[in-house]
């Protein structure tokens, strides 16, 4: 009996040891989040005191009449951020991004997405016109053809886009990837590139919009010898590096496995569950033409099929097994770009 109670002593010992551990590793991380959130905070300060370019604030009331009080026949999507409504603003077609107020994260990426936009500008990063803190308004250029996504999908019936334009959006999104992993001191890694974050304007000209979840992350990472650790992964599901989700470890080829979900999507208009397997098995098997988009009658399949190569070796699981983006990704997008427009 003696042993018994002893052998309890001793196990309940142990157990509240165990919890003790768990609680302090629990508040080493936490502690952890809040140096890595800071350590980000006083870098985007720096960034932007040394910021030139600047964004217009409105007032609330600019925005009220603009939208005609937030009507809904002037809004033209929702995201997880907010509403979106078309309006204008100094005599310009504009896409007005509202905060909603119930978002826990939301005035951080607000915040984070001024940061960033203000300071930024590249032929393929979606223009921020301005902005409304109080009311936690965006303001951007108007993206006539809507989001990549809708067109991929032919949402309301619009026409599929020709191959040669889609492989020229693959370059137009790689180079703004590009500029984005070659900002400095330190790379801004996207974390949520996916169709509907890529807006396309009258003439098919095609831009990332959405760097609310963007991270600045050290220098070294750029490397693959360090990784910047993040306590939880932000994205979204199907297109989220599966070792960054599985270990919180985020480099610049974090966004490789994103982008390569999405040239897969971009030749076969296909949700994005499932899809490197769906292409990996069509080469395999020698039919990648039944599974690229039906709407499209006339691929050149030998650079389609050398875009789809391209794409999976870019949804490698494991980052090290991913190319680089400056030096084999955009040569060899730019590459089959080329070759269409010479066909």
């Amino acid at each position: 009996m003696e042993k018994q109670k002893s052998k309890a002593a001793i196990e309940a010992a142990e157990m509240a040891k165990r919890l003790a551990e768990l609680e302090t590793q629990k508040r080493r991380k936490a502690e952890l989040k809040a140096e890595h959130e800071e350590a980000e905070r006083k870098n985007l300060m720096v960034r932007l005191t040394q910021c030139t370019i600047q964004y217009r604030k409105y007032s609330i009331e600019d925005i009220e009449i603009a939208t005609d009080y937030f009507s809904n026949s002037l809004k033209i999507g929702e995201g997880g951020y907010g509403p979106v409504f078309r309006a204008y603003l100094d005599h310009i077609a504009v896409a007005i991004k509202v905060l909603r107020p119930d978002i826990s994260q939301g005035q951080i990426q607000f915040q984070k997405e001024v940061e960033v936009l203000s300071c930024m500008r590249h032929p393929h990063m979606v223009l921020l016109f301005g902005a409304c803190p109080e009311y936690g308004c965006l303001i951007y250029e108007y993206m006539e053809n809507g989001s990549l996504e809708d067109r991929l999908f032919r949402k309301s019936n619009t026409p599929p886009i020709p191959w040669r334009v889609r492989f020229k959006i693959c370059v137009e999104i790689a180079t703004a990837l590009h500029f984005l992993h070659q900002t400095r001191p330190q790379p801004l890694v996207h974390r949520d590139l996916k169709p509907g974050n890529i807006l396309l304007d009258r003439n098919y000209v095609s831009k990332i919009s959405d760097v609310g979840l963007a991270r600045l992350v050290p220098p070294e990472v750029a490397d693959d010898a360090t990784q910047y650790h993040m306590t939880a992964a932000a994205g979204t599901f199907c297109y989220i590096d599966p070792e960054y989700q599985q270990t919180g470890l985020l480099g610049t080829k974090s966004d490789i496995y994103s982008f390569g979900v999405i040239l897969l999507q971009i030749i076969t208009a296909k949700s994005p569950m499932g899809l490197t397997h769906l292409v990996s098995r069509a080469i395999k098997e020698g039919n990648l033409l039944n599974v690229l988009d039906q709407a499209v009658t006339d691929w050149p399949l030998d650079d389609t099929q050398s875009l789809a190569k391209m794409a999976l070796q870019c949804c490698e699981l494991r980052k090290k097994d991913r190319p680089d983006l400056g030096s084999v990704i955009l040569p060899e997008l730019k590459r089959l770009k080329d070759l269409g427009g010479a066909s």
